[in-house]
């Protein structure tokens, strides 16, 4: 890391996105935790459109698949001319959003967090033409067992998980220490605030009780909800 204007701690971290649809992204990328990270310039993230390196009138980014079946498959030609455009993209880990990747993980957000460039590459359609994981990226990427419409929702959720984990992006860095998760299988106990009833419904006593130890200890052993 180094500084910025201000004083402002400047990170190392650079993501890129490669969609279709980069209209969805930038909403979210703009809000919250990780608006708040780009704009204090913890992180530095980039939408392409895939569309925009296609030569063809109509903009074409996917075609039929060889072998048939249902469906259409995105091309390898206009991705990796997307790619071509990032500085340096050789140098960066690449992955594609696939529901035959390997499952995320927080611990596989750990490792993302400690990298300086991540470009995350989303599917449409039946998927992308299988040699864009095998000659252009590093890993495909599952977020679960479930297909959504495209990789757009995937990849925000990687990005997120990864940028949260930036020295300086929350507030309190204690957070990530006690979250689910944190360590593999551990799951963070239940919260509770004001008003001490509500409906009928108590916070437990010994979250009252003053008693620092007890509720250390309440916490540790993960009572359900």
């Amino acid at each position: 890391m180094v500084l910025g204007k201000k004083g402002v701690i400047m990170s190392d971290m650079r993501i890129d996105i490669l969609t279709l649809f980069p209209e969805v992204c930038e909403p979210y990328i703009a809000t919250s935790i990780v608006g708040r990270a780009r704009q204090d310039g913890l992180v530095d993230i980039h939408l392409w459109n895939i569309r925009d390196f296609t030569e063809d009138k109509h903009k074409t980014v996917d075609d039929t698949p060889y072998g048939g079946g249902a469906g259409m498959v995105m091309k390898v030609e206009p991705i990796h001319k997307a790619l071509q455009a990032i500085p340096n993209y050789r140098e960066a880990y690449i992955a594609v959003m696939s529901a035959r990747g390997k499952e995320f993980t927080q611990q596989k957000a750990v490792e993302l967090s400690q990298r300086n460039h991540l470009i995350l590459i989303c599917g449409r359609y039946e998927g992308i033409d299988q040699r864009v994981a095998d000659h252009l990226a590093d890993e495909e990427i599952s977020v679960g067992s479930y297909v959504v419409a495209g990789g757009e929702l995937p990849a925000l959720i990687i990005a997120e998980a990864t940028i949260r984990l930036i020295p300086g992006v929350l507030g309190n860095p204690l957070s990530l220490a006690t979250e689910s998760h944190t360590t593999e299988g551990t799951i963070e106990a239940p919260q509770y605030t004001k008003p001490e009833e509500y409906n009928g419904w108590k916070v437990p006593d010994v979250l009252l009780s003053g008693n620092h130890e007890a509720i250390a200890a309440w916490r540790t052993t993960k009572p359900p909800v």
